[in-house]
Formats: C-alpha cells, sequence, structure tokens
C-alpha cells in the first residue's frame, strides 16, 4: 500500500476527520535531503476534527505522529502538518 494511502487510513480511523487532505509534494524535492529515491518522503497533510478541538498545537502534532505510529513515520522525512480542531 502507497504511504499516500496508508496517511489517509490511519488518520480516518484515529480522528474520523471532518476534513482530510493528504498531499505527496516528493517530488518537488527530488535529488534534496531526505530524498530517498521512493517517491514517498515528503508529504502535505490538512486534517479538521472534531478531536483536537482544545489541544495545543504540540498535542495536536502529537496526536497524528503517535496516529501513524513509530514505522511509518519512520519511513516520512518531512511531514507539513496543517491541523485544525
Amino acid at each position: 500500500m502507497r504511504v499516500e494511502d496508508r496517511i489517509r487510513r490511519q488518520l480516518s480511523e484515529a480522528f474520523a476527520p471532518s476534513r482530510l487532505e493528504v498531499v505527496n509534494e516528493s517530488h518537488r524535492h527530488a535529488g534534496h535531503a531526505g530524498d530517498d529515491g521512493s517517491g514517498e518522503s515528503h508529504f502535505r497533510v490538512a486534517i479538521r476534527a472534531d478531536a483536537f478541538a482544545g489541544q495545543t498545537r504540540i498535542a495536536r502534532h502529537r496526536a497524528v505522529h503517535a496516529a501513524l505510529g513509530p514505522e511509518l513515520m519512520g519511513r516520512i522525512h518531512a511531514l507539513a502538518l496543517d491541523i485544525d480542531g
């Protein structure tokens, strides 16, 4: 399964978001640091979910990282997050 699909599935299961956008931006970083040649190293995620209401920015980021898990986070070089509750 593609990393993009795994991100989408795991965040959907964890947060039941009202909005979820997962964009693979790896092509924009080809040849740069962190590009492993897989085409699946750099992602941008926009997510809106009631689960984030009242959380600090850091808590929201930690929650997303925890939902993705260490194995998937270990495969991603860069993850830009836009999180709203």
